[in-house]
């Protein structure tokens, strides 16, 4: 109670929880709390019933060895960049990036299993997969993605680190939803989440989920978008 209260002091805004299972990817060492059991919080129970419909978190959606599967393949193409730090819309900090469209077996059959998932209603999914590797001290910033290059739909996997992405409503930023989005687990934004909220991954020094520091670290996100309509 004290925690709670003491978060609400903090932020001097309301904060609604989802418990959906396991949290951060230290859970395996020292169990399971109630706060790391939390993965999004809002700044009312309404946009969480509504926005918070349309977006998922799913915990250890990959193993380690399906983490190592990626890493195997995505490393040697990855050390040829160089981090970059500024984009050609101002959106991302310290990253590098690239898309794939052949995967070895092991990944394939990883991102059917995304596809099924994401895009479960039949939806033409685009053929490369974009792969963002953010440095330990880069970020992404607040921006809504163009409609003219994806649909209504998102999947990402994120490797290596746990981090917390931001949504906030593009006209009022006063709505908010946190997701705590754990290492090898994959998010899934949908409709009004995809366009009418901006999202972020926030810095490693902002990273702070429902009043608890989530230390960021080097990650990657290995990502799926459904064709525009």
């Amino acid at each position: 109670m004290k925690l709670l209260l003491a978060v609400i002091k903090q932020t001097q805004r309301q904060v609604v929880c989802v418990v959906r299972g396991c949290g951060l990817s230290s859970c395996a060492a020292s169990g399971p709390s109630p706060l790391r059991a939390e993965v999004m919080v809002a700044s009312s129970r309404e946009l969480l019933q509504t926005v918070g419909s349309q977006v998922e978190v799913r915990t250890a959606f990959l193993s380690a060895q399906e983490e190592a599967a990626f890493l195997q393949e995505l490393e040697p193409g990855l050390k040829k960049k160089r981090y970059e730090f500024d984009h050609w819309d101002d959106a991302i900090h310290g990253y590098r990036e690239t898309e794939r469209v052949r995967w070895g077996a092991a990944c394939e059959e990883i991102l059917n299993r995304v596809r099924t998932e994401a895009f479960a209603d039949g939806r033409s999914v685009l053929g490369p997969v974009h792969v963002l590797d953010l440095d330990k001290t880069g970020y992404i910033k607040p921006h809504i993605d163009s409609v003219k290059f994806c649909g209504s739909t998102i999947a990402g996997l994120s490797l290596l680190s746990d981090c917390i992405m931001r949504l906030v409503k593009e006209d009022a930023p006063n709505e908010w939803l946190d997701l705590l989005l754990p290492r090898r687990s994959l998010y899934i934004l949908r409709d009004q989440a995809r366009y009418r909220f901006t999202h972020e991954i926030l810095k490693d020094e902002e990273s702070v989920f429902n009043g608890q520091r989530v230390p960021r670290q080097r990650r990657i996100s290995v990502i799926c978008r459904d064709l525009p309509v």
